[in-house]
């Protein structure tokens, strides 16, 4: 099955902001965080760099690519809710990277992740990430522990 990424427009972005994930995976919703929300779905606000991910005539996620220097890229990305927790994780990774590769030839690639959310944090330590660091992030009225990891 092959994914497709292409800038997102602002009906996918309608439709992603929509999305509700199941129990602690809530967290992700956009509707959760007022910031994270309006930066999402204000063209004016979201980045020019957030792509939108089909397969099979389907939008099953996006990806956020945000230059930090010359020979790095940050990454945002979230999966379908109905697609998480069930073995997809690990492809839609790959082709994200791949896709980052292709268009950005980063020398290295970094992403954000809660702490809590041990099941991407074991897809991307299988995709060769690393934690780098830990902080604390305020989001979503609250404060929560993430992690920094890298991919060189």
């Amino acid at each position: 099955m092959t994914i497709q990424f292409h800038p997102i427009t602002q009906d996918e972005a309608e439709e992603v902001v929509e999305w509700h994930y199941q129990g602690e995976y809530s967290f992700y919703d956009m509707k959760e965080g007022k910031e994270d929300y309006e930066e999402f779905i204000d063209p004016e606000q979201r980045s020019k760099h957030t792509h939108s991910a089909w397969r099979d005539g389907e939008l099953i996620g996006f990806l956020t690519n945000t230059p930090v220097d010359v020979d790095t890229i940050d990454i945002g990305l979230g999966m379908h809710p109905d697609l998480t927790g069930k073995g997809e994780g690990q492809l839609f990774l790959r082709k994200g990277l791949q896709f980052v590769y292709e268009n950005y030839a980063p020398l290295k690639i970094t992403l954000s992740v809660a702490v809590f959310n041990k099941r991407a944090i074991k897809v991307y330590e299988r995709a060769g990430f690393a934690v780098v660091k830990s902080f604390q992030q305020p989001t979503n009225g609250s404060i929560y522990e993430f992690v920094k990891m890298e991919k060189a």
